[in-house]
């Protein structure tokens, strides 16, 4: 993603390094297999076969890993560029569109009680992911860590520190 405050870049960047570590995290289903078609949410739900939720299903997908369920929320409200056809809209699950609705989403200081990316900007990471791991649960302080979720806010750090150059900004905490 290009543009838009490069705190909020390396906030998403950090998600989907925990979320979807992979070489193609846009098309990336809930237990590593990848879809191609990404028109829309896939809506595959795949068996979840270890830890708290084992039995269920999960239809995460993406480089956010994003329910079904949770798009079609989400899709309405942040899309910038929703297909329109007579009374119903389709919201494309292309990249681009994954970015720009978790971009809108985490700015969004209604839905999260609070502006994550003043948070951010104050230094108050491990503040702003225990915000977001009722969501996100790898992020360290949900029902589900995964190997990278100790080291999310060194990853934070150096993503953050990429963005900032990109941008042509210096860290000003």
């Amino acid at each position: 993603m290009k543009g838009g405050d490069p705190y909020v870049r390396a906030l998403m960047r950090t998600i989907s390094a925990s979320e979807s570590n992979s070489d193609r995290p846009y098309s990336l289903l809930y237990g590593g297999q990848h879809f191609s078609n990404l028109s829309r949410h896939p809506e595959i739900c795949v068996a979840i076969v270890v830890g708290p939720n084992k039995g269920n299903c999960s239809t995460a997908a993406g480089r956010y890993q994003i329910v079904n369920m949770t798009w079609y929320q989400l899709a309405p409200r942040y899309h910038p560029n929703p297909a329109r056809f007579m009374f119903w809209s389709a919201y494309s699950f292309e990249p681009e569109y994954q970015d720009a609705v978790i971009y809108r989403w985490l700015n969004d200081t209604h839905v999260w009680g609070t502006d994550i990316s003043q948070l951010l900007h104050q230094g108050k990471l491990n503040e702003v992911l225990r915000r977001l791991s009722p969501t996100w649960t790898s992020l360290g302080y949900g029902i589900e860590t995964n190997s990278a979720s100790r080291y999310l806010p060194q990853v934070y750090q150096k993503i953050l520190q990429e963005e900032l150059k990109a941008s042509g900004k210096t860290e000003t905490k």
